[in-house]
């Protein structure tokens, strides 16, 4: 997926590593992170730590990567009952839709034993209850049982887990609520800790005797991935973000991102990072805040993140303090220049004179964009079409190009209408869109007469935006952004290469064979209630939960899952 296609395997991602910190930081060092874009023939049937099978077996997944999950599970439960880990499933499929999670076909009982809807300090909650109760040497799964049954994991809100068994499927599902967040992200463990328990990449199936070693970190992963805020005070109707966070806006403070940076850096050399933030700018204060206890660190490192045209034009006048700070790279969220799709505070204008203030600054501009039914290719006279958008942000300034077309995104407004109304596709051609095709690369669900015609203008703005012409532009053109244009050419162009050899063919299935579509939103095929007996929000399509600022832990406030309540 441009432009993150090759960078994939070369950043660790912040999820599962803020997981491995968690259970470092509260004892648990036998922990291994194995990333499957490293270690693709990996095998939990397989696994085994200082010659035993691991306690727990612990996957994190996106929506996409639904089918690898379930295999990983699968093969997970292969391993004989009597030593079979406790199997979790987390991570954003799990958030947004764990139902799919837990199968419900007898002949493959593929699910997990439970599913964390929530972030690290839901997971920890969970072993702390399970850990209470289990006795010296007892299996950790014979322990979460007797939990379960005793109603501990109800108090506990970000969970499902299955109950009950006919024909090695559970009898109904249920859920204890929504997660309450953490508000405080300082009160999270270090990301240091996670980069300790990388598994070495490989081509076998096992598991390394020992964790990648912290002198051979950066050569596996250069890049690092890194959490600085969470949250954003728009509201796109096809986003899920607001409603994860509970219309909340949380932060780190300045010092100690500057210190993660610093460690980092100082333990395992690595000196650029992206931070993991839906709006960096999204509080103005504290974005000046971080620039500036930053720029004072000289922590000597790069960073880029995500921000919004509307935004970057309030920090204007703060963007040299933000490449003073480190920043080299902004991406940001323009979708629709004229603001058709979704109103940002975007314009023409406004973007080309954001554009102009990052390039000024010396911080590279990567738009993201996103193609609809109602846009066409080309047009005359305005700058609706997106091959006219293109052109303009090219010009504009922009390093690098980011198109994908509109899917149904579980937790968004649009996510229900999107299906009732009959725009996504099930089969095509007699070919079931898998979930891995919900990228955003694929066209998957349009009401547009031609289809195909949306997937061809995606590989056409790509092939306008990446190619040897403007290669060669980049190469004798000198800017403040140094030579990222030509790197960003480069891979840019290798990268449309992989999109043209997996789209194209897409592309003609939907221009000659049969589309058959979906009209009803994915439901559980297995009941599923909240603890009261009541239906679970999972059973409702689209609700979004809001709760008030008050909710939030804090770090004042006693809470469950703690990481002194876990080490106790």
């Amino acid at each position: 997926m441009l432009p993150f296609i090759f960078a994939d395997t070369r950043m660790a991602p912040a999820g599962i590593r803020a997981v491995g910190s968690a259970l470092a930081d509260i004892g648990c060092e036998k922990t291994r992170l194995v990333l499957q874009q490293w270690n693709r023939r990996f095998r939990p049937s397989q696994m085994r730590l200082d010659g035993r099978i691991p306690d727990l077996f612990m996957v994190s997944s996106m929506g996409m990567h639904e089918a690898e999950c379930k295999e990983l599970v699968r093969d997970a439960r292969r391993i004989d009952p009597e030593h079979r880990p406790l199997i979790i499933v987390g991570g954003s499929h799990a958030v947004y839709e764990p139902f799919k999670i837990f199968s419900a076909d007898p002949e493959d009982p593929a699910g997990p034993d439970i599913a964390v809807t929530g972030e690290e300090f839901v997971f920890l909650s969970l072993l702390e209850a399970v850990l209470s109760v289990r006795a010296e040497g007892e299996p950790m799964r014979s322990a979460f049982a007797r939990a379960r049954d005793a109603g501990m994991l109800d108090e506990i809100p970000g969970l499902v887990y299955p109950l009950g068994e006919r024909d090695g499927i559970a009898e109904k599902l249920i859920d204890t609520g929504t997660q309450r967040l953490l508000g405080d992200l300082d009160e999270l463990p270090h990301p240091t800790l996670g980069y300790r328990l990388l598994e070495p990449p490989s081509r076998v199936a096992t598991l390394a005797s020992s964790a990648l070693p912290a002198d051979r970190v950066r050569r596996h992963t250069p890049l690092g991935s890194l959490v600085m805020t969470f949250g954003c005070k728009f509201a796109c109707p096809y986003c899920p973000i607001p409603a994860y966070n509970q219309r909340q806006y949380r932060t780190k403070s300045p010092d100690r991102i500057a210190d993660e940076m610093r460690r980092i850096n100082r333990e395992f050399g690595l000196r650029y990072f992206f931070g993991t933030d839906d709006n960096f700018f999204n509080d103005h204060g504290r974005a000046l805040e971080i620039a500036e206890t930053l720029a004072r660190a000289k922590v000597g490192v790069r960073w880029g993140t995500e921000v919004t045209v509307h935004d970057t034009l309030k920090m204007k006048e703060h963007l040299p303090l933000m490449h003073e700070a480190g920043c080299r790279g902004l991406w940001l969220g323009v979708e629709d220049l004229t603001a058709t799709l979704v109103k940002k505070g975007q314009s023409a204008d406004k973007t080309t004179e954001a554009f102009r203030r990052l390039r000024d600054a010396g911080i590279c501009p990567m738009p993201m964009m996103m193609h609809h039914d109602s846009q066409p290719l080309y047009t005359r006279g305005s700058d609706y079409g997106l091959l006219n958008q293109v052109r303009l942000l090219r010009k504009s300034g922009a390093v690098s190009l980011q198109v994908l077309m509109i899917v149904p995104s579980p937790g968004s407004k649009l996510y229900n209408e999107t299906y009732t109304s009959g725009q996504v596709f099930d089969r095509v051609g007699g070919r079931r869109v898998d979930p891995y095709m919900h990228d955003g690369n694929y066209v998957i669900a349009s009401h547009h007469k031609h289809p195909w015609k949306k997937q061809l203008n995606i590989l056409t703005s790509y092939s306008y935006f990446y190619n040897p012409w403007w290669l060669l532009v980049a190469l004798l053109r000198k800017t403040k952004v140094g030579d990222k244009p030509v790197s960003a050419q480069l891979f840019g162009m290798l990268g449309n290469s992989q999109n043209i050899r997996r789209t194209l063919g897409w592309a003609f299935r939907l221009m000659f064979r049969k589309i058959e579509r979906l009209s009803e939103t994915p439901a559980s095929t297995i009941p599923m209630q909240s603890v009261e007996g009541t239906h679970s929000i999972y059973a409702t399509p689209t609700v979004e939960i809001t709760i008030d600022k008050a909710a939030l832990l804090s770090a004042s406030a006693p809470r469950v899952g703690s990481t002194e309540g876990a080490a106790r």
